[in-house]
C-alpha cells in the first residue's frame, strides 16, 4: 500500500514560517472564524475542538461551516468522554456526511476515567472506523515538554506506535503538539523525533496573542513550563502580568532554528485571545516578513 500524503511540500523558510498554517476553533467560534474567513488562504486547516458540555449537534454544525467557508475541517475526538461506539461512529459518520471531513484528530481527553469503552486515543484508531469512514489522515498530540503520566521514553513509543498503525491502515499520520512559550524544546524534541526515524509531519503548537493572564491562565491548565526566564523569553514578565502578549519572539526563534533536520513542520495556532485578534496577528506578521 502506498504511504498517504497530507501535503506534497512541507518545507518551510524564515521569512515564510506561517506558510500553511493551521487554526483550533471550539464551535462557539464559527460567528468569528466568518468575519475572518477572507484574511484565511483558501482551505486552511481548521480544528474544531471536542469540548465538554457541547453538544454534539454543534459541532457537526461548526465543521460543516468551516467546509462551507472553503476551509478543511479537523473534528477533534476526545477518547475518554465518548460513551460508546455507537456514539463515536455516528458522531464521525455525521461529519463525514455533513462537512465532508477527511481529516480527523485523536486524543485521550482530561477525564481520569473513560466514560465509555475507550481508555485512549489509539483504542479509536483501533476500531477501524476512520478508515471505514473515508478519512485521510489522522492527528495525533505530541509533548515536547514532556507528558505529566507518561516518561519522555514513554512517549516517544506511543507516538511510533500510533504512526505505525495509522500507516497500516492506509491513512496518513500527522502530529500536532501542545503550545508552548520557548522553542529551544520544541526544536529539541523535533530533532529527538526525527532520530526515532518518525517522519510524520508535525504541526507546532502556537498561542495566538492574548492577554498574559489568559495565556498564563492555560499555561498551568496544560502543563506547559512558564518560569520568569521561559516567559522573559517569550516577552512577558511576571513582574507586570498586565496588557497582551503575542508569540513574535517564538515564532522568529522558530524560524530561524528550524532546519531539514526537524523534518516537515508547520504551525497550528491556539487562538486563546480570539480567532479575529490571532489571524490579524497572522496577516501583520507576514507583511512585516
Amino acid at each position: 500500500m502506498a504511504k498517504p500524503i497530507i501535503h506534497p511540500n512541507w518545507s518551510i523558510t524564515p521569512d515564510r514560517i506561517t506558510d500553511g498554517f493551521s487554526l483550533e476553533i471550539t464551535a462557539k467560534d464559527v460567528d468569528s472564524l466568518r468575519l475572518a474567513a477572507s484574511s484565511l488562504p483558501h482551505h486552511t486547516p481548521v480544528a474544531v475542538t471536542f469540548l465538554p458540555g457541547e453538544e454534539p449537534a454543534a459541532r457537526i454544525a461548526a465543521a460543516k461551516a468551516v467546509r462551507e467557508l472553503g476551509f478543511e475541517p479537523m473534528p477533534h475526538f476526545s477518547a475518554r468522554r465518548i460513551a460508546s461506539l455507537d456514539e463515536f461512529e455516528t458522531y464521525l459518520n455525521a461529519v463525514v456526511g455533513d462537512a465532508g471531513v477527511r481529516r480527523c484528530f485523536v486524543i485521550a481527553g482530561d477525564p481520569s476515567q473513560a466514560e465509555g469503552p475507550f481508555e485512549e486515543s489509539s483504542a479509536l484508531i483501533a476500531t477501524g472506523a476512520f478508515e471505514r469512514a473515508g478519512i485521510t489522515a489522522i492527528g495525533v498530540g505530541g509533548h515536547p515538554e514532556g507528558h505529566p503520566n507518561m516518561s519522555v521514553e514513554q512517549c516517544f513509543s506511543v507516538l511510533e506506535t500510533k504512526c505505525a498503525d495509522i500507516e497500516s491502515r492506509g491513512m496518513a499520520p500527522l502530529i500536532v503538539t501542545q503550545f508552548g512559550f520557548d522553542s529551544r524544546p520544541i526544536l529539541k524534541w523535533l530533532k529527538q523525533l526525527r532520530a526515532r526515524g518518525i517522519d510524520a509531519p508535525v504541526r507546532i503548537g502556537v498561542p495566538g496573542p492574548a492577554g498574559i493572564k489568559t495565556l498564563m491562565r492555560f499555561a498551568a491548565r496544560c502543563g506547559v513550563g512558564a518560569s520568569a526566564s521561559v516567559l522573559a523569553r517569550y516577552g512577558i514578565s511576571i513582574t507586570k502580568l498586565i496588557g497582551t502578549a503575542g508569540p513574535d519572539k517564538l515564532v522568529d526563534a522558530l524560524a530561524q532554528g528550524l532546519g531539514a533536520e526537524h523534518g516537515p513542520v508547520r504551525l497550528h495556532f491556539y487562538p486563546f485571545g480570539g480567532l479575529e485578534k490571532t489571524v490579524e496577528w497572522i496577516r501583520e506578521y507576514d507583511a512585516r516578513h
